[in-house]
């Protein structure tokens, strides 16, 4: 259990739910010209997990200090894997991870794609090392990176087999895909924010230059506030301009993305306590959770606004 703990197995997860959402709930039912196998689908998840994990690790090796302060309950590095066997593992699973990548690029016959698994494993390194101690870079950094867990799907499929004659519904599904990465960069940076309000105690002590320890608690969560006003405008505007024609995806926008949006800025803009902040981005993280089950509603939109 420490070991699935130290991957960030529930983040594993969703990934691997997200990519097989776009490939087998939006992509294939609706006709997209696609290049990969179901074994070649695989190959990507397991490469993107592979490459998070070690992301994950290394995360945790440097965080040791703050986590001490944070959450010293659950702290795994040093107390039940060895920072050792952590170093082990992280060097294995970006290898794993790359080489995957590496296959998959050119079983898609576009050995250039193999740079993004290398550019995202570095990125993850130096995320954890150097950027997450800069202010608001290492979480626009670590929030692209979960876009690109999303897009990366749409690039290895929608891609490889464009031609002249379906340039056109090609790049609209890959528009559609690109809008739910942007979702999930918006959320996963805000979730940054309240988890930096959250832990501003350890990462004081470390030495770490975030938001909340730059211009102080208050005023982050009133920034983060601002912040949460953006993500529900967006959605409310996309619902209505986009979904209004479909009665499900209506209802489900509001009930269970809008809503909670909702939520998410009155419970932000009272927020004082640790607590509060953990709470806003657990919040979060089923808003994200949601925004990513409503690729199984293609069906409805795409009847109601053929």
């Amino acid at each position: 259990m420490n070991f699935l703990n130290l991957i960030r197995w529930k983040n594993l997860l969703m990934i691997t739910l997200v990519q097989l959402l776009i490939k087998y709930a939006f992509l294939e039912p609706f006709g997209a010209q696609t290049s990969l196998t179901s074994i070649g689908i695989t190959l990507l998840i397991l490469a993107t997990i592979f490459i998070a994990a070690a992301g994950n690790i290394i995360n945790d090796i440097y965080d040791v200090d703050t986590d001490l302060v944070n959450k010293p309950n659950k702290l795994i590095i040093g107390k039940s894997i060895s920072e050792k066997t952590a170093y082990n593992l992280f060097i294995v699973f970006n290898v794993i991870g790359v080489g995957l990548g590496f296959y998959v690029s050119h079983l898609v016959g576009k050995s250039p794609f193999f740079s993004i698994f290398v550019i995202i494993s570095a990125l993850l390194y130096v995320y954890a090392t150097y950027l997450k101690r800069t202010l608001l870079i290492g979480n626009i950094i670590i929030s692209v990176l979960v876009a690109l867990s999303v897009i990366i799907v749409g690039v290895f499929e929608l891609l490889p087999p464009i031609t002249p004659q379906n340039q056109q519904i090609q790049l609209a599904f890959f528009k559609i895909i690109f809008n739910y990465a942007v979702f999930a960069f918006i959320i996963n940076l805000l979730r940054e924010i309240a988890k930096d309000i959250e832990d501003i105690d350890g990462d004081h002590k470390a030495g770490m230059n975030t938001l909340p320890i730059a211009i102080g608690r208050e005023r982050a969560t009133k920034v983060l506030f601002v912040l949460s006003l953006v993500p529900l405008f967006i959605i409310t505007l996309y619902t209505i301009n986009e979904l209004y024609k479909s009665q499900i995806a209506v209802l489900y926008a509001i009930l269970l993305i809008i809503g909670p949006l909702f939520y998410i800025s009155i419970k932000t803009f009272s927020a004082s306590t640790k607590k509060d902040h953990h709470h806003i981005s657990n919040i979060l993280k089923l808003v994200m959770l949601f925004g990513m089950l409503s690729l199984l509603l293609y069906k409805y939109i795409f009847l109601h606004n053929a």
